[in-house]
């Protein structure tokens, strides 16, 4: 079988013989049942793909759709003409980055519709470009924005440039809504929807199809099209990998699959990750690239959010629909980059849970957050989070402390802000990162954390108190009970208290017993 692993063209994919997991369906039904769409997904979630394939369906190539969905839905295969804007592929960090992208696309559909610039401002050349195709064509224009967002995410941080880049797009999204006769179908795609960038307040007559239900698989691959479609490949990377098919399709899910992009969406598995898992027969990180937004990094860096909130409750229908500019909560651009997901929505008080959609994002979350909060911890360094493990599972306890203890006093406090955060933090990101070789779980309540650490052998009740005497912190463990739960277990217990310093920001005493 043939991958299309970073193939982003429909006619490609079709004439070179590749998979192609059908959704023409899908984009029949938009194409017949409205004019003007917007969807949000996850970088190398299939948006290209999508975009290319309805370039070739408004172009009437009908010979590319045989043998799939639409082929038979389709009846005219009218030819329109296509105007497709992709703004992908570049870094965007200085000005005349988008007006040099822009012109490119301007001159290449010039030429296509046989016509002199005969203005120098986008917007115009843009409006005068749909007026000559509908002209020439006698026909509507489709008009294809693939990546709408890119100069305003890679601008974040840098407002003036991203005033610059939101005033030039704004306008030029604008005349689509001043030709409306003259469109026959709009379609835009980006990560995020940028709420307050006002981007869309010239084009409010976009219909955003992010979290409706009919299009939760337009993008990706369900579970039903990895049965469908990928069956045999299952079998053979099993065979590969000396497990059971059925072992395989629970291990895909369990790496790959789990996004949900509304309250009835299915699980829906990352595209990127799942045709290269099946491809090399392995399974590895391939999405997660290292680094994390710059709206998440400005809002860890400035010490105001508790890491333990970014998979919670009770989280507002409005806040997953826009991302603002100048808000320092990362929970929208966090859903919408494929960092978290829906797990569950209360319909009562219209409130969504989230969490991390799968072992592979969650795993390199962790380790980008690692990068920004505990960069000591990087490999072969005296803090690499497997030497803490080892320290574990050997029952040393005193060299874990000293390890914790010579940790805290080497940190470069990149990290600003509220002390008692800094260290919540930290110790969140350090024990997600051992909880991928032991069991660790953590318990917090006003700014307190006691930490249960189980090995083969071992028992570790620690308990973490800011400004306070480690004898205080084993004080609480015996007065909350926190050891009855291993009473009988015959491994040995170890009950850790530690004392942390807000002003130093260092482990002021530890003690065990």
């Amino acid at each position: 079988m043939l991958y299309p692993i970073g193939i982003q063209n429909f006619e490609s994919i079709r004439q070179g013989g590749y998979i192609y997991v059908d959704k023409t369906d899908l984009i029949h039904q938009l194409a017949t049942t409205g004019k003007y769409y917007f969807l949000s997904r996850p970088r190398r979630f299939g948006k290209s793909l999508l975009v290319s394939t309805m370039e070739a369906y408004f172009q009437g190539e009908k010979d590319l759709f045989q043998g799939l969905a639409i082929e038979n839905l389709e009846k005219d295969w009218t030819e329109y003409p296509v105007l497709h804007l992709d703004l992908s592929g570049k870094t965007y960090n200085k000005a005349e980055d988008l007006d040099m992208i822009l012109d490119v696309h301007l001159c290449q559909w010039e030429k296509a519709v046989g016509m002199q610039t005969r203005y120098p401002e986008p917007d115009l050349r843009f409006q005068t470009i749909i007026d000559t195709a509908y002209e020439k064509t006698g026909r509507p224009v489709a008009i294809l924005i693939d990546e709408y967002d890119k100069p305003l995410l890679d601008s974040a941080g840098n407002e003036p440039l991203r005033d610059a880049y939101r005033s030039r797009l704004q306008g030029f999204y604008s005349v689509m809504k001043t030709r409306d006769r003259k469109i026959r179908f709009g379609f835009l795609t980006g990560i995020t929807k940028l709420g307050k960038l006002s981007i869309f307040s010239g084009l409010n007559n976009l219909n955003d199809i992010s979290m409706n239900f009919r299009y939760a698989d337009i993008c990706g691959i369900s579970e039903k099209d990895l049965h469908a479609y990928f069956d045999e490949s299952v079998h053979e990377m099993a065979e590969a990998n000396g497990i059971s098919k059925e072992e395989c399709y629970a291990k895909l899910k369990d790496y790959y699959d789990g996004y949900h992009f509304c309250e009835e969406s299915e699980d829906i598995y990352n595209p990127f990750s799942l045709l290269n898992a099946l491809s090399g027969q392995r399974f590895r990180d391939y999405w997660y690239e290292t680094g994390t937004p710059t709206f998440v990094v400005k809002a860890l860096r400035s010490g105001k959010f508790n890491l333990e909130d970014l998979t919670l409750e009770g989280v507002p229908v409005s806040a997953l629909g826009g991302v603002n500019a100048d808000d320092s909560d990362p929970i929208p651009v966090l859903y919408q980059s494929g960092y978290l997901t829906i797990q569950s929505y209360d319909e009562r008080w219209e409130r969504y849970s989230l969490k991390y959609p799968n072992k592979e994002v969650e795993r390199g979350f962790m380790e980008g957050l690692a990068n920004i909060y505990v960069p000591s911890v990087r490999y072969n360094s005296p803090f690499d989070v497997r030497k803490f493990v080892e320290d574990f599972e050997r029952g040393d306890s005193e060299s874990l402390m000293r390890r914790f203890e010579a940790f805290f006093a080497d940190a470069d406090y990149e990290i600003v802000g509220d002390a008692e955060l800094y260290f919540q933090n930290t110790m969140y990101v350090m024990c997600k990162l051992m909880g991928q070789y032991t069991q660790v779980e953590r318990h917090t309540s006003n700014g307190r954390m006691d930490i249960v650490v189980q090995t083969d052998k071992y028992v570790y009740i620690m308990e973490l108190k800011m400004d306070a005497s480690a004898d205080e912190a084993l004080k609480q463990i015996e007065d909350k009970g926190y050891a009855k739960p291993f009473a009988a277990d015959p491994r040995k217990l170890f009950k850790i208290g530690v004392g942390f310093s807000s002003e130093t920001r260092q482990i002021k005493e530890w003690r065990v017993i």
